[in-house]
């Protein structure tokens, strides 16, 4: 991230999103092993045999198997999927930017410059109030609302982005006829040589 500072600019804080969405994941990551051993067992003492009376006894490995194969399938295909988009996904704020950064194999990223940020709302849940996190929506003049979902401890992030709208540079105080008045080396890039940022 600090490679893609603009002079001037500082990290504030940088998190991710609340891991309430990863509780039907670990549910499944404790409950699929529990239910394929309780299965395998049942496999072991011959009640498949009992209730399927086609199956003989040479099936027995091959069924203690399938029950292995299909809780590491659970962990496999449903488990890490979602722990990998929740590693992945990363909110940023910055003295000058809030930035949403996901995905480990396609990267998609989004960011809201502050200086065009006109209203922040924050949005909560009954499940989210209890566990502190919500919503952030951004209202800008020109992207419409941008949210950042389940930001954790949302009251102090919303916190962290008012006091960062609050230090930047007042438009107003320029010159006319020149540039604004920012501190050296952090114009912003509308305002740099060789035009404007091409994220």
């Amino acid at each position: 991230m600090r490679k893609d500072l603009v002079p001037g600019e500082q990290v504030i804080v940088t998190t991710r999103p609340q891991p309430r969405k990863l509780a039907g994941a670990a549910a499944a990551f404790i409950l699929s092993p529990a239910l394929a051993a309780f299965a395998a067992a049942w496999v072991v003492r011959g009640e498949a045999v009992r209730v399927l009376p086609g199956l003989e006894a040479r099936w027995t490995p091959a069924l203690v198997a399938g029950c292995i194969l299909a809780a590491a399938g659970v962990w496999l295909g449903y488990c890490l999927p979602r722990l990998l988009r929740w590693q992945g996904t990363r909110y940023t704020l910055t003295s000058r930017r809030l930035i949403s950064r996901s995905g480990l194999v396609r990267r998609q990223d989004q960011q809201v410059n502050l200086a065009s940020v006109r209203h922040l709302t924050v949005h909560e849940s009954v499940l989210q109030r209890l566990l502190r996190s919500g919503n952030i929506s951004l209202e800008t003049g020109y992207q419409g609302v941008v949210t950042f979902r389940d930001v954790p401890e949302v009251a102090r992030f919303r916190d962290f982005i008012l006091d960062a709208l609050e230090e930047l540079p007042d438009e107003r105080d320029g010159q006319s006829g020149g540039a604004l008045d920012y501190p050296a080396g952090a114009l912003p890039w509308e305002l740099r040589e060789g035009g404007r940022d091409e994220r």
